[in-house]
């Protein structure tokens, strides 16, 4: 049982709240029964350690279950995964949110900091994809978690963050997209045009979500085929050059009295509208 809240392990893993540690250590925290049970379902072999507490009445039945169906099934890089007790001092001192579930786990990132290796992961990621969402200088991690999870909802292929996006990895985005993160390919690109210059060399067409654009109709053409969607940062959306790198632009039609959709909301529609689109 770890119960000294300010024991070495503890501070390593809180620091992984800042993105410098995050990537000088390849790191990162995964908070909250759901977002860790797809961890150790989907991507176990990025599981290094997960801090459990069973202290007070902290949903102790969903816990125990979670700890004896990772216990259950072997990982498939054949090493036991390590589970360490914790008091719920501990847990809190490790968290970022208030009020932990009474579980974290320390993942292995993915992201590629290196150009060469950060180009050939998106290319990797990208190839065969029928839908994807690019997210450029999107900042808000509520708002990148929840395209992520739409864009899984969706069936989309693969998601990017592009340029000066949030961190993938940042603990408000793990946790807003309730273990999506660990269900299909999630990468970064340096810039938009990288991003889109990877899209059309895997045969997809890059359509810019823009109030400039052509109203979006579900009986658009356009949706048919491989699509990847480009959503711009939520204040200023994306600049007429930034739209221009675009093969065409969409806008959803308002028809109540709302001022706007917000940046989540917006790419979901867009989303699903595709898809229902590709499967017609």
């Amino acid at each position: 049982m770890l119960d000294n809240p300010k024991a070495g392990r503890v501070r390593v893993a809180a620091a992984l709240s800042r993105k410098k540690i995050r990537q000088e250590q390849g790191r990162f925290l995964v908070e909250g029964l759901q977002a860790v049970r797809e961890l150790l379902v989907h991507r176990p072999e990025l599981a290094e350690t997960v801090y459990v507490s069973l202290d007070g009445d902290q949903r102790l039945i969903e816990v125990d279950r979670l700890v004896d169906e990772a216990e259950a099934s072997p990982r498939r890089d054949g090493r036991e995964l390590p589970f360490v007790r914790v008091t719920a001092p501990v847990l809190a001192a490790m968290a970022e949110t208030v009020t932990p579930q009474g579980v974290i786990a320390v993942a292995r990132s993915w992201e590629a900091v290196d150009p060469e290796q950060q180009a050939t992961a998106l290319a990797k990621a990208l190839s065969g994809a029928r839908l994807v969402a690019i997210m450029h200088e999107v900042r808000d991690p509520g708002n990148a978690g929840t395209v992520l999870r739409a864009a899984d909802a969706a069936g989309a292929d693969a998601v990017v963050f592009a340029g000066a996006s949030i961190d993938p990895f940042h603990p408000k985005v793990v946790r807003s997209t309730t273990g999506s993160l660990f269900h299909l390919p999630v990468v970064t690109a340096p810039d938009l045009a990288a991003a889109i210059d990877a899209a059309r060399a895997a045969g997809l067409a890059v359509l810019a979500a823009d109030v400039n654009g052509a109203e979006l109709a579900p009986g658009d053409p356009a949706l048919t085929g491989s699509v990847a969607w480009v959503f711009g940062n939520e204040a200023r959306g994306l600049t007429e050059d930034e739209r221009e790198l675009a093969d065409a632009a969409r806008r959803l039609p308002i028809y109540g009295a709302a001022e706007s959709l917000n940046l989540a909301t917006a790419a979901s529609v867009c989303l699903y509208t595709t898809a229902f689109a590709q499967r017609a």
